[in-house]
């Protein structure tokens, strides 16, 4: 028998006897994976311990009114139609064992024709890197219990309020109220900080509490703040932040499985009734240099009080509603203002209009007290027969009073969801009204309004 002959007989006798071995001692339920619509590995009989995989996908068609000045790569734009990623996102956590809970994720944010920033100056590369938000491990003091959670890495554990950690596959509106992620990009990473926590639930009682250690302004990829009578993050010294979030549940639990994330609709799945306050606080945080001259350091001071509201109206027919009021008194410094776009159409200003305010921009985050609110309501089930979908139609409001700006913003928002699997399969069109502004001295003004009309559709397994 040649050699070719005999490697092709032992393949077959291998193959042959683990076939005969298979028969006589079936595969544990251990490495069984499940049976469900999940993306999920069982690591023991019974489930407890896993590892499971979550998609992602929110992509964006949207008109947008141009602010006063706007231009686009160089040349004058009224308005923009752009096509845009808002989230592309992989979830990967597990319970490893009774007490050890991992949780990766990675993805990219913002992704528009603009790729995330436009430099007229240089060769801009469109291949942004997606990174990871979220990498950190977690031990559970008490066996299937939720009393001490005790965690570090990089993470989203936030204080100050739910949103300022919103778990974004399940928005109950296109998108979330960013100016409660009161450092975004900038001592942070895409609201994410390097942070030692403790979280748990208690009786009704949800708890957070996080040490974090905020980045330097320097590494956040874009132009330095430059010293002025306007607080900025300061550019010399480092303090520890300190953050904490306290949330009563009068009704059912929250979820409590991904570390730090809130969900923003249960679509009528739970009854949610909760008061909540929070905070983030710390030392030295921005700086000022009044026109006498000498550098102003100030403590970054944010606290909220809230109240979330998420149940069912009418189990049989599946209506349900959510609703959301929040205050919160916003304290970065003396004057501190920041204009922000999200996924910003436009790259650029004419000559004379104030920086920063191009495209869909406004002030959003601010030294001073902001009002937000949030109204959904979940029609019956299967509104367009079985297996065709629901709608659920929203409003939203932002009104705030900050201390750069001459008269009180208000930022609304009205859309509705067209859910066809849950928050697997939806649309969401979503019309916004804004304030634009022009600058008077050290202050805005307002200019007018604009608008901007949004579809989105999401996909999330």
């Amino acid at each position: 028998m040649n050699s070719a002959l005999k490697t092709v007989w032992l393949i077959a006798l291998l193959m042959l006897s683990q076939f005969t071995i298979a028969q006589h001692y079936a595969a544990p339920d251990s490495i069984k994976p499940p049976q469900s619509n999940e993306l999920k590995y069982n690591l023991n009989p019974s489930g407890s311990h896993f590892f499971k995989v979550t998609f992602l996908n929110q992509s964006w068609l949207r008109f947008n009114q141009s602010n006063p000045g706007t231009t686009v790569i160089s040349e004058p734009k009224d308005n923009t139609l752009d096509i845009g990623l808002r989230r592309t996102r992989i979830q990967l956590f597990g319970q490893i064992s009774d007490h050890v809970f991992l949780y990766l994720q990675f993805g990219l944010n913002n992704f528009n024709y603009l790729n995330g920033g436009f430099n007229p100056t240089a060769t801009s590369n469109r291949k942004i890197q997606p990174f990871f938000h979220d990498a950190l491990g977690e031990y559970i003091v008490w066996k299937n219990k939720d009393y001490l959670k005790i965690g570090y890495g990089l993470t989203i554990v936030n204080g100050l309020s739910r949103f300022s950690a919103p778990g974004v596959s399940n928005i109950m509106s296109m998108d979330v109220p960013v100016f409660a992620q009161a450092t975004v990009d900038q001592t942070d990473e895409f609201s994410r900080k390097l942070s030692l926590y403790a979280r748990g639930q208690i009786g009704h009682l949800d708890y957070r509490i996080a040490l974090s250690d905020p980045f330097p302004i320097q590494t956040n990829g874009a132009a330095l703040p430059v010293y002025g009578p306007n607080a900025i993050f300061a550019l010399k010294g480092h303090t520890k932040q300190y953050q904490c979030l306290l949330m009563w549940q009068f009704f059912d639990k929250e979820a409590h499985q991904t570390p730090g994330y809130t969900t923003g609709t249960y679509l009528g799945s739970k009854k949610i009734f909760n008061l909540e306050a929070g905070f983030i606080t710390q030392k030295n945080a921005t700086v000022s240099v009044p026109a006498a001259g000498d550098t102003v350091y100030h403590n970054l001071n944010l606290w909220s009080i809230a109240s979330f509201l998420d149940m069912p109206l009418n189990k049989e027919k599946g209506t349900a509603m959510n609703a959301y009021l929040g205050y919160f008194h916003t304290d970065y410094g003396t004057n501190y203002l920041r204009f922000n776009g999200i996924m910003n159409p436009g790259s650029g200003l004419a000559a004379g209009y104030p920086a920063n305010t191009q495209g869909n921009a406004f002030p959003m985050f601010g030294t001073g007290n902001v009002l937000y609110g949030q109204f959904g309501y979940l029609l019956k089930r299967d509104l367009f027969g079985a297996g065709k979908g629901t709608l659920m139609p929203y409003v939203q409001a932002q009104i705030a009073d900050y201390q750069r700006v001459t008269q009180t913003l208000s930022v609304y928002n009205i859309g509705i969801n067209y859910l066809i699997k849950g928050h697997s399969g939806k649309f969401t069109l979503d019309y916004q009204n804004r304030p634009s502004y022009q600058a008077s001295g050290n202050q805005y003004t307002p200019s007018g309004r604009r608008g901007q009309l949004t579809l989105q559709y999401q996909v999330f397994i």
